[in-house]
C-alpha cells in the first residue's frame, strides 16, 4: 500500500493542536451518539496512536479525538511494514458482525425463487438506490437461490412511495423486477405495508445503507457486490 500524506495530515494536526479531554469513555460515547441517532455505537476503544479513539458504527470504522470534535476517515499505516492497520480491524469487524437470516421477518419479504432455490440471501434494498439496481442485475444472473428482498426505503419520501406501490401491486415480484431491471414504474395505489416494521428491523441490526446483503451463514455484505462474490458467499454455506 502506498503511503499518502493526505492520510497523515489530520493526525498530525490533532497532535499539534490537542483539545481538552472528555472525562471518560461513557461521556465520549454519549457525545458520539448524538451524531448517529439511528445507529448503535458498536465499539469504542482508545488506540495506541496519537490518543485517537476507534469507533465502529453501522459496520463502518472511523477515528475521533478525545472530545469527539473531529472524525477521521482513512487508513492508519504501519510504516515498518507498509500495512494498513485499519484494514485488519475492518476485517475483524466484518467477521464479528453477523445477523441470523432466520431472525429476519422473511414473511414480509418479496420472495424470488430461482432454480432449486436452496441457497438463500436476504437483501435490504431501496427502490431508488442506483447501487441496489446494479445489484439486482447481478442477482438476476444467479440461479439455484432464493432471494428475500426486504423493502428499506431510506432515501426519502419518493422511495417510500415507490416501495409502497411495489408492495401493493398484484404481483409484487414482477413489479419489483420491472422497476429495478426495466425502469417500469409501478402503478398500484396505496395499501397497508410492512415498510415501517422493516425499517425498524434494519435499524435494530444497524443496517445503515442500501443495498445490504445477509447470507445464510449470518455474514453481512454492505454495498453492491459483483455476482462472482455473491456466488462465493452462497457456496460457502451448505444449502438448506
Amino acid at each position: 500500500m502506498v503511503m499518502r500524506l493526505g492520510f497523515l495530515l489530520p493526525f498530525l494536526l490533532l497532535c499539534l493542536f490537542p483539545g481538552a479531554a472528555i472525562a471518560d469513555e461513557a461521556s465520549l460515547r454519549k457525545a458520539l451518539q448524538v451524531h448517529f441517532p439511528g445507529d448503535k455505537i458498536e465499539s469504542l476503544k482508545k488506540t495506541p496512536y496519537l490518543g485517537l479513539y476507534e469507533v465502529v458504527v453501522g459496520g463502518g470504522l472511523f477515528y475521533t479525538d478525545e472530545k469527539a470534535s473531529y472524525f477521521f476517515s482513512g487508513h492508519v499505516i504501519d510504516p515498518k511494514t507498509g500495512q494498513s492497520l485499519t484494514d485488519g480491524r475492518l476485517q475483524q469487524v466484518k467477521e464479528s458482525r453477523r445477523i441470523s437470516i432466520d431472525s429476519l421477518p422473511l414473511e414480509l419479504a418479496i420472495k424470488a425463487v430461482r432454480g432449486n432455490g436452496k441457497r438463500r440471501v436476504a437483501v435490504f434494498s431501496d427502490p431508488n438506490c442506483p447501487y441496489c439496481k446494479r445489484l439486482e442485475t447481478e442477482l438476476s444472473k444467479i440461479t439455484d437461490v432464493t432471494v428475500y428482498t426486504l423493502l428499506y426505503p431510506v432515501l426519502g419520501s419518493g422511495s417510500v412511495a415507490t416501495a409502497t406501490a411495489i408492495w401493493c401491486s398484484a404481483d409484487r415480484l414482477k413489479a419489483w423486477d420491472d422497476f429495478m431491471l426495466k425502469g417500469i414504474a409501478p402503478t398500484a395505489k396505496g395499501c397497508e405495508t410492512p415498510i415501517a416494521t422493516l425499517i425498524q428491523v434494519g435499524q435494530k441490526h444497524s443496517v445503515s445503507g442500501t443495498p445490504t446483503l445477509i447470507f445464510a451463514d449470518g455474514s453481512v455484505a454492505p454495498g453492491m457486490i459483483p455476482g462472482e462474490m455473491i456466488e462465493k458467499k452462497l457456496n460457502a454455506v451448505p444449502a438448506k
